[in-house]
């Protein structure tokens, strides 16, 4: 089912990036953000050259993607890491990566807003859950004294950085995820490398430069490509749901870390994010709907229902080349994929 394929593939995305947070938070101790985040995004950038696909499996990032995949590098590979590195030396890492959950947040808004994704009653009201569990963290850090609050509301800058690169995203899902993980994070970590030259911030070691890079190959580059093959079977707003478990598995590997900043008021926020990613969770959505004619290219199976079109010889398995969608009326549970963006 494309609903369990992509909730699975989310959630190992969610854990390999719930793991990096607290690591990024030791690893780059003492270092510049910009000078973080490059050495981040070029891990990211090798995973993405080693998991490029043949033509003939998955569908090429082209010219026209560019501008776009340029805007998801400013804000997913720049903006969102930077500001999460910065964060991360100004709270603990728990509330940091509780914070994270709002990433969820801003991207069921956003999906909403720009692909018209459904979101009934039952979503609404996970999010409020979400909202909620962040301010209760706020407050918490701020009634704690110091500056912990800045931090928190610099992750939470990444965190709207990041949901506005998951939905931008939305719009390659069906491109080779080996090349777009490769040309964001490229684009990403040469930002970021710059802007450490212009800013004079000091070279890490080569043990922290090291660990960085290979938190940044696992959390970075393999989680987003999993991400990426969670929205083409899932949608945006639900991988983005989905993805919201990533800050409890990091707060909890914090504790484990030794981080012994967890509150009444911590542990109260994070209630309220884990209800809400629950809720989000629990919806299911099903009916009868109708398939225009259309014409694309992407990775396809002919078990899945909408690609009935023959070879000759027939496939097997997975595989990628230009096809024609018939009209077709059905009823099936499904999800706001690539195949199922109509209107409700």
């Amino acid at each position: 089912m494309p609903a369990l394929r992509g909730g699975g593939l989310a959630l190992l995305a969610a854990a390999l990036f719930g793991i990096s947070t607290p690591l990024v938070q030791h690893a780059g101790a003492g270092l510049g953000a910009f000078t973080t985040a490059a050495l981040l995004y070029f891990g990211a950038a090798l995973v993405g050259a080693l998991l490029r696909e043949p033509v003939e499996r998955e569908a090429s990032v082209r010219r026209g993607d560019l501008p776009r995949l340029a805007w998801m590098a400013l804000f997913g590979a720049a903006i969102g890491p930077v500001a999460l590195a910065w964060g991360l030396q100004h709270t603990s890492g728990t509330s940091g990566s509780l914070m994270l959950a709002l990433e969820a947040l801003f991207t069921v808004v956003l999906a909403r807003l720009l692909y018209r994704e459904v979101m009934d009653a039952r979503v609404w009201a996970a999010m409020l859950l979400l909202l909620a569990g962040g301010v209760v963290l706020v407050l918490d850090r701020g009634m704690s004294g110091g500056a912990q609050w800045l931090g928190l509301l610099a992750v939470l800058a990444a965190t709207a950085a990041w949901g506005l690169d998951n939905t931008l995203s939305r719009a390659l899902a069906e491109r080779d995820p080996g090349q777009v993980v490769l040309g964001k994070s490229l684009l990403g970590a040469a930002t970021t490398a710059a802007l450490a030259a212009a800013a004079h911030e000091s070279w890490p070691s080569a043990v922290a430069a090291l660990a960085l890079l290979a938190i940044g190959a696992g959390g970075y580059g393999l989680s987003l490509r999993l991400y990426l093959l969670a929205q083409r079977a899932f949608g945006a707003a639900r991988t983005g749901s989905v993805f919201a478990f990533a800050p409890f598995i990091g707060a909890l590997l914090a504790i484990v870390l030794g981080d012994r900043s967890v509150s009444g008021g911590m542990a109260a926020g994070g209630a309220l994010m884990l209800a809400g990613v629950a809720l989000h969770l629990a919806e299911s959505h099903g009916h009868a709907h109708e398939h225009e004619a259309g014409e694309h290219e992407h990775a396809h199976r002919h078990d899945d229902m909408h690609h009935g079109h023959t070879h000759e010889p027939m496939p097997e398995g997975a595989h990628s080349h230009r096809h024609a969608h018939e009209p077709l009326r059905h009823a099936h549970p499904h999800v706001p994929d690539a195949h199922h963006a109509h209107r409700h």
